[in-house]
């Protein structure tokens, strides 16, 4: 008997180990699955970054190169680029918005000024209610938000209250259900219970417009103890392209373009840096190693409208679509190639800076210097230097200074130059925000350097955890992690896992077709027998070469492309489960394929020429933004392609383009969806 139970323990021991081991190896690919989930979201969004970039050198281009578009392009863009001179006094404008009329069918809150607590709590019950702010109080709240900023310093000194703690917020990003919860877990904004906001309040999520108005709200009623400090996304420019702009002219068609010319004077008035009892210092992207708090304190913050527009020399015409490498300023280690010859470009009556500067190219070393063109009303390129790098940059843990070029603006700082800036300045913690992060936070260099971030779910439901920092007196932090949840809590880690994975997969599909010329072309050039494979490795080489995401591309090669029978990647089998969403006539070779990579931008530039906001432009306004767009490309497209194309999506012939049709047709569909959808 003894022995029957030695051995049935045994068999159990056994089947409990084999058990265990499969159970690590399935959690094991489980976080591998999650990384490389994560790399995806992350290295398309820093690309987005780029494209935008890329796309705020061609307004640049246009002003310089065109002295009009149909009578009104540099005009239409010039007051998104330059700073706009306010005709009226303070005085005017706050009776202007008085005399706005609010109907009597309004049932959402009603404000007055100085706001009261009854107030803020009136808009919070509407927000949760889904009821909107009427634009005439939106302006009023925005004008009175800018006065109170004007009276502000560049870096706001707090001290940590006796017995009190001030609890830091990091990245919002139009997630009203993230300051909610905050909200809710942690208390309203009130003397007893002071915020900071590091910056990003917009853009990206579908709420911004509600959670600047709860900010201002409350910065108006407490602004003791409630500090903003400005993120790179309280950008006009930025919010051309990440939908801040298009949210507020959906929700405010009367008074949208007002609103607007209010926020972009105040975001460049918002703080750019906080410090916590001197010790503590609170930035939204990072530092550099040129950062200089005391030229930080003296800079006149509000000519920084937006750090996207490179300074005085453009290059109109960038070979494949890919920009050429600026000079940059010295930063440790210069991998970069030598810039060819630069055409310099100067916009009629306007001084050319003499500080070369245009977009990096994603895996050059050479450093985009993000500043705007020197003028009287604009910084010197050194002062905007210094507010892009806080707004921008990300921590390495490699010691030195280097550009980011994975954003393409702002630095990499090692802890090197962490410990450098705090020691001189007595300093023991930097405090950032900038990168999601799955847990929410992330400590590094040495403890020097905490990341915060507070919109849960930022790339997909289940993908992140939101958080929030708390400093008291001994300036030690604690972390409060959330995650505001509709449908996570119901799926399991798998099923998480497969959402996020699923939809990443998706987003890396589609930037492969929309490169397919490309691609194919290289292809083909390993594939010298015309047999339709190549091997792994060359396949691997030839995508990371066009595409450039920095993605483990081995790992994803099962979800992107299929395998022949000899071990070798059939290519083409990549584009298999993709479409266009409508047959485009193939009028010029490579045209859709060019709209589809571009289809961001023809968007925003589309959004800036339909002054009415009608969603229709005329076709000849259509041949006019093309052309300028293809020039700024260097894509060849002769006059004849692009009438054609215009004819063919001018579908009710009426002589104009309906642009939500436009974009559909250059949507990548995927034909797995379509399927699935059918058979639903």
């Amino acid at each position: 008997g003894g022995c029957n139970s030695t051995a049935t323990l045994l068999n159990s021991m056994k089947a409990a180990i084999l058990i265990q081991r499969w159970y690590r190896r399935y959690i094991a690919r489980l976080e591998m699955r999650q990384r490389y989930t994560w790399n995806i979201f992350q290295s398309i969004e820093y690309a987005g970054e780029q494209d935008q970039l890329q796309l705020s050198s061609f307004f640049s281009f246009m002003l310089d190169n065109f002295t009009q578009l149909n009578g009104n392009g540099p005009d239409l863009i010039s007051h998104l680029l330059d700073p706009v001179v306010d005709p009226w006094s303070d005085r005017e404008r706050q009776t202007m918005f008085e005399q706005i009329t609010v109907p009597e069918s309004y049932s959402g809150p009603h404000l007055t000024f100085p706001l009261t607590v009854s107030h803020t709590n009136a808009l919070l019950s509407a927000f949760k209610e889904q009821q909107p702010l009427h634009g005439r109080y939106m302006l009023q709240l925005l004008h009175q938000t800018k006065k109170l900023l004007k009276q502000m310093p560049n870096v706001i000194h707090l001290s940590t209250p006796y017995a009190k703690e001030i609890t830091i917020c990091g990245d919002l990003h139009g997630r009203l259900d993230d300051l909610l919860l905050i909200f809710y877990k942690n208390g309203l904004p009130s003397a007893e219970t002071p915020y900071v906001f590091n910056g990003d309040f917009v853009d990206r999520g579908k709420k911004s417009v509600e959670v600047i108005i709860l900010l201002f709200a409350y910065q108006l009623l407490y602004p003791d103890h409630m500090t903003l400090n400005r993120g790179n996304h309280e950008d006009h420019i930025m919010n051309l392209r990440y939908g801040f702009t298009k949210e507020v002219m959906q929700k405010y068609k009367t008074h949208g373009r007002d609103i607007l010319l209010l926020v972009q004077d105040v975001f460049s008035l918002l703080p750019i840096a906080t410090v916590i009892d001197n010790k503590v210092l609170i930035v939204h992207g990072g530092i550099s190693d040129m950062t200089d708090l005391y030229l930080l304190s003296s800079i006149e913050r509000h000519k920084v409208k937006t750090d996207c527009k490179p300074t005085g020399t453009v290059d109109p015409v960038f070979p494949q679509g890919q920009p050429e490498s600026p000079r940059c300023r010295s930063r440790g280690q210069d991998h970069g190639n030598t810039p060819k010859k630069r055409r310099h470009l100067t916009r009629q009556g306007s001084s050319s800076s003499s500080s070369s500067s245009s977009l990096c190219s994603p895996r050059g070393s050479s450093r985009l210097t993000l500043c705007r063109c020197l003028s009287p009303s604009m910084l010197s390129p050194t002062d905007n230097l210094q507010v892009v790098d806080l707004l921008w940059s990300d921590p390495k843990s490699q010691p030195g200074c280097s550009p980011n070029t994975f954003r393409g603006g702002g630095s990499y700082f090692g802890p090197d130059v962490t410990r450098r800036l705090l020691e001189r300045h007595g300093m023991t913690l930097l405090i950032r925000s900038h990168e999601c992060k799955q847990e929410g936070y992330e400590v590094c260099h040495d403890g020097q350097v905490i990341t915060i971030f507070s919109a849960s779910n930022y790339y997909e439901e289940g993908s992140n955890r939101g958080a929030y920092i708390k400093l008291g007196r001994e300036l030690v932090p604690r972390f409060f992690q959330y995650q505001v949840s509709r449908n996570t809590r119901k799926l399991t880690l798998t099923q998480r896992v497969n959402v996020a994975e699923g939809s990443a997969v998706r987003a890396v599909q589609e930037k492969l077709f929309s490169h397919r010329s490309e691609l194919m072309a290289a292809f083909q050039q390993y594939d010298t027998s015309n047999s339709g494979c190549i091997s792994v490795s060359e396949w691997a080489l030839v995508v990371e070469s066009v595409v450039r995401l920095d993605l483990p591309w081995r790992t994803l090669r099962p979800r992107l492309a299929r395998l022949a029978p000899d071990g070798s990647i059939d290519y083409q089998s990549c584009f298999e489960d993709m479409g266009p969403g409508q047959p485009i006539p193939q009028v010029t070779p490579n045209l859709a394929e060019t709209l589809y990579r571009y289809r961001t931008d023809l968007e925003i530039i589309f959004n800036i020429m339909d002054k009415d906001h009608s969603g229709q432009i005329s076709i000849e306004e259509f041949r006019q933004t093309w052309h300028l767009f293809s020039a700024h490309l260097g894509v060849e497209v002769d006059d004849r392609a692009i009438d054609e194309l215009a004819k063919s999506i001018d579908f009710n012939k009426d002589g104009s383009i309906d642009f939500n049709e436009f974009l559909e047709a250059f949507r990548v569909v995927h034909k797995l969806d379509v399927k699935d959808q059918q058979q639903g």
